[in-house]
């Protein structure tokens, strides 16, 4: 029942947080959204610089739970992995009209600067992020679909990092247009056999 708690709390303060960002997200608010008991916060988190870091962990959790069911599709190339998983995430910002963008760019913004415990987490979280990448990446090497002479690494950062930038101008223009110009550049330009 315990672990279920806090579970719940984590889930919907990921939610919360992935809206409205860390600082203005309040523990009041999350605990009212579960329907926990205010005094109940402290007994699942140190403080709430400990919940947030935890929340990283579920983001990257999240993050590769996704990228494990994409990758294990043997039906599709390495390629085709790559554009079905960035396909999803641009219908779901679409859904979500063009909000959100990813909650470990976000909190790569807001807080990587100001607290060196959360730039830490943040820098792991976005090195798994690459790393998932890489993973694509080099299957797609092997399978002839990209050029052999790709760094593949640095394509990897590459990519992540223009996503995150793509992902910022999504959010100020309120449209998709942004995602599909990261989208066509990547397959378009940068992983060309």
């Amino acid at each position: 029942m315990q672990k279920d708690t806090k579970k719940k709390i984590i889930e919907k303060g990921a939610e919360i947080i992935h809206l409205k960002g860390f600082y203005h997200t309040g523990i009041k608010e999350i605990l009212d959204a579960t329907g926990v008991p205010k005094g109940s916060f402290y007994n699942y988190f140190k403080s709430k610089e400990d919940f947030g870091l935890q929340v990283i962990d579920y983001y990257v959790e999240q993050f590769s739970f996704l990228m494990e069911s994409v990758m294990k599709d043997a039906s599709l190339s390495p390629i085709e992995k790559m554009k079905k998983i960035l396909l999803f995430f641009m219908e779901f910002f679409k859904s979500k009209d063009y909000a959100y963008g990813c909650p470990i760019g976000n909190l790569s913004q807001e807080m990587g600067d100001l607290s060196p415990i959360f730039s830490e987490k943040l820098k792991n979280a976005v090195d798994a992020m690459v790393d998932s990448c890489l993973g694509v990446l080099e299957e797609a090497q092997k399978a002839g679909e990209i050029s052999s002479e790709l760094d593949l690494r640095e394509t990897a950062y590459f990519i992540i990092s223009s996503w995150h930038g793509a992902l910022m101008r999504m959010k100020v223009e309120k449209s998709l247009a942004p995602l599909e110009n990261h989208y066509r550049f990547i397959f378009e330009y940068v992983l060309r056999p």
